[in-house]
């Protein structure tokens, strides 16, 4: 509730944001990693979004659910790389934000509603154009699946979270740690994934556990100095499966100082031999070993032509796509150390512009979060995540506790009801 001391404030323009912004930057030039640091910003610079709530890759889960529909082992490589393209369209559709760094025992959960019709152009091998498979587009035909998505911040000191993603109707799995590690250059943020985030790990039950590792690119936050926010990728990432012995190799390019930005990349998708992975770049990878060759903008179109055709078939059209919506549990069944109702107080009061008032609430978070360390730390007692069996482990590729997957399957069900737990936002 608003109190009576603390009516609007005006709210700072973006200009004064970015000039603000920097100017605490700067006080961390040269340090290796301003991400383990966790400074503390202003409530005025901050998204009102949770950091968990933020952070997922299922901007268009339709994408998620209709992997493993193809028979053919390159067309299901092609449809984990259609998900890879639309995980993220929150930074192609919107700008940059910074939300609130997430709280030990902190955790989220969600689902989302698709169809899966195929449009015409998704012409994937293995995947026959009258089926049932992925949409680029959720046009509200075809067979409607759930996809149900769980994460909890496992550890503070560094800053980790755990994520589990499923769809049951399409035995289709996703884990993995998010961490990232971020350095500030002077001129620009270089943000890049931290020592135990390994990647997505994608887990296909209908084709005999196949499983998708997907590391992560570095990228760079720039246009703090124009005012302008913006990112860009100008790095290498990896795809590959172990037991059908595919790989594919992304290679974002940078763009020149003249002109617009065009967003360019280009891959590669070939055998390899899982025993002997030695090949990092698109131009060693020997001309018998392609199966197919990627082009495109990572903000537009992106194109394969598979070996033996000349002809570029649109894998993904990126222009008509935005993020879309949750689907949240109802309000009275969140729990107090559930990412929405634990900061409600602080977003309210940013959205009211009461941003003393929002500085303070969060500060007190953060004090709270700091005495409890301490306590723990007296009494010599190790902290446990609720849902995960491991803050950190096993490496890259978290498991779910017991509880943990019978809240995947309230998810599902619709059934939110939950016990308080005595950590309570740590």
């Amino acid at each position: 509730m608003p109190s009576v001391d603390s009516p609007p404030e005006k709210a700072p323009d973006d200009s004064s944001k970015l000039k603000t912004f920097l100017g605490i930057l700067r006080k961390f030039v040269g340090v290796t990693d301003i991400a383990s640091v966790r400074f503390s910003l202003p409530a005025q610079l901050l998204e009102p979004r949770p950091n968990l709530e933020y952070w997922h890759y299922l901007d268009r889960p339709e994408t998620f659910a209709s992997i493993g529909k193809s028979d053919d082992e390159l067309g299901r490589m092609l449809e984990v790389l259609r998900f890879w393209f639309t995980k993220d369209l929150k930074y192609i559709k919107g700008k940059p934000c910074k939300p609130y760094n997430s709280t030990l025992g902190e955790f989220f959960r969600c689902s989302w509603d698709v169809s899966d019709a195929v449009p015409e152009e998704a012409n994937l091998p293995g995947v026959s154009s009258g089926s049932s498979g992925a949409s680029t587009v959720d046009d509200g035909t075809g067979e409607r699946v759930k996809v149900s998505y769980l994460t909890e911040q496992t550890s503070h000191h560094p800053p980790v979270s755990a994520f589990y993603i499923d769809c049951a109707e399409r035995g289709v799995t996703a884990r993995g740690f998010d961490q990232i590690s971020a350095k500030f250059t002077g001129t620009s943020i270089r943000v890049s994934p931290g020592q135990h985030n390994l990647g997505i790990f994608v887990t296909l039950e209908k084709r005999d556990n196949e499983e998708y590792q997907l590391t992560h690119p570095s990228a760079h936050l720039g246009g703090l100095l124009r005012g302008a926010l913006s990112i860009t990728v100008s790095d290498t990432c990896y795809i590959n499966c172990p037991k059908t012995k595919v790989k594919a190799i992304l290679q974002y390019l940078e763009d020149g100082w003249l002109g617009r930005s065009q967003y360019r990349l280009q891959g590669v998708i070939f055998r390899y031999d899982p025993d002997n992975d030695t090949i990092t770049n698109i131009k060693d990878v020997p001309e018998g070993d392609v199966l197919a060759r990627i082009t495109g903008s990572w903000h537009g179109k992106i194109y394969f032509t598979p070996t033996g055709t000349k002809e570029p078939s649109l894998l993904i059209d990126i222009t008509p796509l935005c993020p879309m919506a949750k689907i949240l549990p109802p309000d009275e069944e969140q729990l107090s150390n559930e990412s929405l109702k634990f900061w409600s107080d602080v977003t309210s009061a940013i959205v009211d512009k009461r941003f003393t008032q929002a500085t303070k609430l969060k500060q007190e978070i953060e004090e709270r979060q700091r005495q409890r360390a301490a306590e723990r730390k007296e009494e010599n007692e190790e902290w446990k995540p609720r849902f995960f069996t491991g803050a950190v482990t096993p490496l890259g590729k978290p498991e779910l506790t017991e509880e943990g997957q019978k809240v995947l399957e309230g998810i599902r069900s619709g059934n939110y009801a939950l016990e308080e737990s005595d950590v309570q936002g740590a």
